[in-house]
């Protein structure tokens, strides 16, 4: 028996044991409104919640992948709301719907975007200004939203998706467009921390690298492209969609009670700060 082989087996076991479980943060009495809710890292935030004991207000476009993820959950334990995060008025109008209907809202995430894949010479203008418009944009109308109502209830948590793009100008998946619009979250999630501390509103934010993810199925079937990503991060594999989210339920528990402001990386060792 070879080290080599002990090392893999060992490194197989985490990965499916990180597949099937979350680390327990307690949510309990807690409702977490999470935009992009209904898959990939958001959906596993998702599940931590429940599984912590808290209800989830899931905001997404797709009325089919919201229902879906209802009922995974437990109608008990979750509710669907549709919003379009490229549309202020869309995120205005949903997030006064949740104010109504629930109350109290505890935690806001935002885990909802798109990705934007063309290299800078063949970025139209549409691109940039979509990519923009949903990641950043819409993240900052459903924080400036949110921001207000916590203002008004005393207090409450922000957690930011951002990515490591916004740290390195891309080159793992997103390119010039992505990486300016979550540089861009980065900076926004610091600012909302520095303004909102008063109001005891603290925010920060998560970078993660490749995840396994519906949005990211397109480079996992390329092996050219997936073994040339996979070749930056010094863990050496692409976290599965669990991983991130144990930082964002980090972040977005009372364990963080003192956090604010910070920049996670969740990124298998790219960045390194």
């Amino acid at each position: 028996m070879t080290l080599w082989w002990v090392m893999s087996n060992v490194l197989d076991m985490c990965v499916k044991h990180n597949e099937e479980r979350s680390t327990m943060f307690d949510f309990k009495g807690k409702t977490v409104v999470i935009t992009g809710g209904s898959r990939g890292i958001g959906f596993e935030v998702a599940k931590g919640v429940v599984e912590g004991g808290g209800h989830v207000v899931i905001l997404s476009r797709t009325e089919g992948n919201g229902h879906a993820a209802v009922e995974k959950l437990g109608a008990a334990n979750a509710d669907w709301y549709q919003v379009d995060l490229g549309d202020h008025e869309s995120i205005d109008a949903t997030m006064d719907k949740v104010f109504a209907d629930f109350d109290r809202i505890d935690v806001c995430v935002n885990s909802g975007g798109v990705i934007a894949k063309s290299k800078f010479e063949d970025v139209s203008y549409d691109e940039w200004e979509r990519t923009i418009r949903v990641n950043l944009t819409g993240t900052f109308a459903v924080c400036s939203k949110v921001y207000k109502y916590f203002m008004a209830k005393g207090g409450g948590r922000i957690v930011n998706v951002s990515s490591v793009a916004g740290k390195i100008g891309g080159g793992l998946l997103g390119t010039a467009a992505y990486a300016s619009s979550k540089a861009g979250v980065n900076g926004l999630t610091k600012a909302l921390a520095k303004e909102g501390g008063k109001y005891h509103i603290s925010a920060n934010a998560v970078c993660p690298s490749f995840t396994h993810t519906e949005m990211t199925k397109d480079l996992s079937a390329d092996p050219d492209k997936n073994a040339r990503v996979i070749a930056m991060i010094p863990l050496g594999r692409p976290a599965e969609a669990s991983e991130p989210a144990q930082m964002i339920l980090f972040f977005a528990s009372e364990a963080a009670s003192f956090v604010n402001g910070e920049i996670g990386d969740c990124d298998g060792g790219i960045v390194l700060d």
